[in-house]
């Protein structure tokens, strides 16, 4: 059995905002840096034995912070950048809401049956998120790992970890800092996958 503790970046000037940041690099703000501390103090009982992270800004400083209060280095996670919000990327939800309000209320209700304008569908992130999972999952058999990763993103991963339910994306954006642990059987996962 494998710990996975899933944690949510610090919050971003975009996340005060109430901006749709997807895959663009925007670093941690104030907030953000407390969000990291409260989780690093929060931690501190577990035993991670790995970090890691993909490439996106906010994910990657959490990470870093996280893996310096542990004397860990923190390793890439391939193939998990965020979900490509397209043209939404930038914009505030509220203006998605305003000037989509159809698009917005499918996003909500059946987010895997929206695809923002010029982004990615859920379906992509999905199996990007179940390649990734299955080789760390090959690597991690046993013990318990940290995996810094975004919102939408972090849903998914739960999501193919629990087989559960994506719930609001919208909302789940508003973890910030936040964690939770996910136990995993391995070979169970992978016979199911």
């Amino acid at each position: 059995m494998v710990k996975i503790v899933l944690i949510r970046p610090g919050s971003t000037d975009y996340d005060e905002e109430g901006r749709i940041q997807g895959t663009l690099n925007v670093p941690l703000n104030e907030q953000g840096n407390a969000e990291v501390a409260r989780a690093i103090e929060e931690l501190r009982d577990l035993k991670l034995e790995a970090i890691y992270a993909p490439p996106s800004q906010p994910a990657w400083e959490t990470a870093e912070a996280i893996a310096k209060a542990r004397g860990l280095k923190v390793r890439k996670l391939e193939r998990m950048q965020n979900l490509n919000q397209g043209l939404w990327q930038g914009m505030r939800i509220d203006e998605v809401r305003r000037k989509q309000p159809k698009v917005y209320r499918q996003w909500q209700d059946t987010p895997q049956m929206v695809c923002p304008p010029e982004g990615e569908m859920l379906a992509e992130a999905e199996q990007r998120v179940k390649v990734a999972m299955t080789k760390l999952l090959k690597r991690h058999r046993e013990g318990c790992i940290g995996l810094v990763v975004p919102e939408p993103l972090a849903s998914l991963v739960r999501r193919f970890v629990s087989h559960g339910e994506l719930g609001d994306l919208w909302k789940a954006a508003g973890q910030h800092g936040r964690w939770e642990i996910l136990e995993v059987e391995p070979t169970a996962l992978a016979q199911s996958g």
